[in-house]
């Protein structure tokens, strides 16, 4: 059985799990917004399965987001930013996508460079200075670790994981893209999404291919959530990355 085990890597607490003892690649998933940081961790669990014998290559890191939402009734709430759901309520419920696409939240900066330390850390700490990483998050997670692709101050990772994310940051991103063009952006968005509307993450992805930025874009018929299928084509893209024998 893999345990996992708690890290502290910069200022980040931290999940990890190791599929093996020498693992070469290295996996970060944050969580969104109102989550633990545990949230993600059984992830990890259903990749190492579809792996299989290649699990060991693939060291998998869950952060917990700095802030915490305790004084909103949520004891093990954390956030990467603040969020006034009133106000993206507002937004989804007028359409008024373009005010959204364009909105910088405030403490997004904070925490990519919080991220990238961390990111940093882990690195070292595995010792495999040219390791492959796989970014990616869910929600609020997502909009961090794309930021993070495009603006952070770590190497933009080979493969980067949009699940139910967002477009923030419009003008900012644009100057940052070519960061990407050695990126592979597997996104994937729930059609009836109460939350993050699905017309917002199909411009997304219009946005990312319009660059020439390879993306996938996966629909499901869900809501706010992740599908068994990204979980699966996920896998299905780290077992592809070029890692040493």
């Amino acid at each position: 059985m893999l345990e996992p085990r708690r890290t502290l890597y910069g200022s980040l607490d931290c999940i990890v799990i190791d599929g093996g003892p020498s693992p070469k690649v290295l996996v970060v998933l944050c969580h969104g917004y109102g989550a633990p940081g545990t949230d993600l961790a059984s992830l990890a669990f259903e990749w190492i399965t579809l792996l299989g014998e290649d699990a060991g290559d693939f060291r998998f890191v869950f952060p917990a987001a700095p802030q915490t939402l305790a004084e909103m009734g949520m004891p093990d709430g954390r956030a990467w930013w603040p969020i006034n759901m009133a106000q993206l309520a507002q937004h989804v419920q007028s359409s008024s996508f373009s005010e959204l696409h364009t909105a910088v939240p405030p403490g997004i900066d904070e925490a990519r460079q919080t991220l990238s330390d961390s990111i940093t850390a882990m690195k070292a700490e595995m010792g495999v200075p040219d390791a492959p990483l796989v970014l990616g998050g869910f929600s609020q997670g997502a909009m961090l670790t794309l930021d993070t692709a495009l603006r952070g101050t770590i190497d933009p990772p080979q493969i980067l994981i949009l699940f139910s994310g967002t477009l923030v940051c419009q003008s900012h991103w644009n100057a940052s893209l070519s960061r990407l063009q050695q990126t592979r952006v597997y996104q994937s968005h729930g059609n009836v999404d109460p939350i993050l509307p699905y017309s917002s993450a199909v411009a997304l992805s219009q946005w990312l291919s319009e660059a020439g930025i390879e993306t996938e874009f996966h629909s499901f018929r869900g809501g706010h959530t992740i599908d068994g299928e990204s979980i699966e084509t996920t896998a299905q893209w780290m077992n592809a990355l070029p890692r040493d024998a």
